[in-house]
């Protein structure tokens, strides 16, 4: 007889429980406490925004593909170029509904202003790092971000922690589904696209990435009475293969490291951003890069975004792309199965590129 109990979704980590950095901001505070302050996050305010992160038109990619025309090997080429150059781009003409975008958003600003106790329903576990608090806090002594966050795994369903979706506002629920669908819709596709710059085997790629694991992250950087002194998000790389954020509002916070520089990418209110994750450099054989980026703060004004983190299906082997290997005579990370990889990169604390060090071949 078959067994039809349903097995509970892979825990890929814990985090120790912060308090709300949105609840401490509403105080009338003229310094931050001592745990939210990096000394050295100053000079990340100093950089001049003359350098800004490339454009790809989408439209042109995608319905210029099957023509394969001029327009779309120069898009190709940029798209191409971007990812090894940069590994941020932001997109226009993505395809995602307007109506959707600025429904989800509201739910989004809606649920950052429950009331505490409400929230405190929604708040990570001991054993679980889904729900409202910080990521990869590992001790009581780690300086901590100026920022709140809502974690949670989206697809495929069998991931999904049932008991926190059903907790979360049903209109929420159901824009969260919608959007969902549609990154990974945008996800699968740019992702194609890369195996055709790349000159991967298509379906390789598409192998690794039909059904992948997507989970989102909720940001609220409240201000900040001594931003010069706090960070939003500590230095890192992405552990996924893309990651695509929908910037909520105008206040710019994102930075990416570039040429030892840290440039700030401006919000453009027709745009999403994206950027390669270790995951598709170490699919890529390095020859995309993922890049490390924090989020700054100011005195004045709030600022939003979600970010959808897209990686392979699980249960695959994560390594370079054998089609690429076959391609360049060497592999240059190594094979790990992917839950294994995911439950190393949360058990850490964050810092920089670290972690994909460890995944690479001397």
């Amino acid at each position: 007889m078959e067994n039809h109990t349903r097995e509970p979704p892979i825990n890929f980590g814990r985090s120790l429980i912060v308090p709300s950095v949105q609840q401490l901001a509403s105080q009338p505070l003229t310094r931050i406490p001592p745990r939210y302050a990096h000394h050295p996050a100053a000079s990340s305010h100093d950089h001049a925004h003359t350098l800004s992160v490339p454009v790809i038109d989408l439209h042109c990619l995608f319905a210029e593909a099957e023509a394969n025309s001029s327009a779309y090997s120069s898009e190709l080429n940029k798209l191409h170029t971007a990812s090894k150059e940069w590994g941020f781009f932001q997109v226009i003409n993505h395809g995602i509904n307007e109506s959707l975008l600025l429904d989800f958003k509201r739910e989004i600003l809606n649920l950052f202003n429950l009331p505490m106790e409400e929230k405190l329903k929604l708040w990570q576990e001991e054993d679980n790092h889904e729900g409202f608090g910080q990521l990869f806090v590992v001790s009581e002594e780690q300086k901590l971000d100026w920022s709140d966050m809502f974690y949670i795994t989206t697809l495929p369903h069998d991931l999904r922690k049932p008991q926190l979706f059903q907790k979360l506002p049903p209109i929420l629920r159901d824009k969260l589904e919608a959007y969902s669908m549609e990154i990974k819709r945008l996800a699968v596709a740019i992702l194609g696209q890369m195996a055709k710059a790349l000159g991967m085997d298509t379906e390789e790629m598409s192998g690794l990435f039909q059904d992948g694991v997507q989970s989102m992250r909720m940001n609220y950087y409240p201000p900040c009475p001594q931003p010069q002194m706090a960070l939003g998000f500590s230095p890192h790389s992405d552990a996924d293969a893309l990651t695509i954020l929908y910037q909520l509002n105008e206040t710019p916070g994102l930075q990416i490291r570039k040429d030892g520089k840290w440039v700030t990418v401006q919000p453009r209110a027709d745009a999403l951003v994206v950027n390669i994750g270790d995951i598709l450099e170490i699919v890529s054989n390095g020859v995309y890069k993922s890049i490390e980026h924090q989020a700054i703060v100011n005195s004045s004004n709030e600022r939003m975004s979600v970010a959808t983190f897209y990686s392979s299906n699980m249960g695959t082997e994560l390594g370079p792309a054998r089609s690429l290997v076959a391609r360049h005579n060497v592999a240059n990370y190594r094979r790990v199965p992917l839950e294994t990889y995911f439950k190393g990169f949360f058990a850490r604390k964050l810092d920089g590129k670290s972690y994909l060090d460890f995944m690479k071949l001397e």
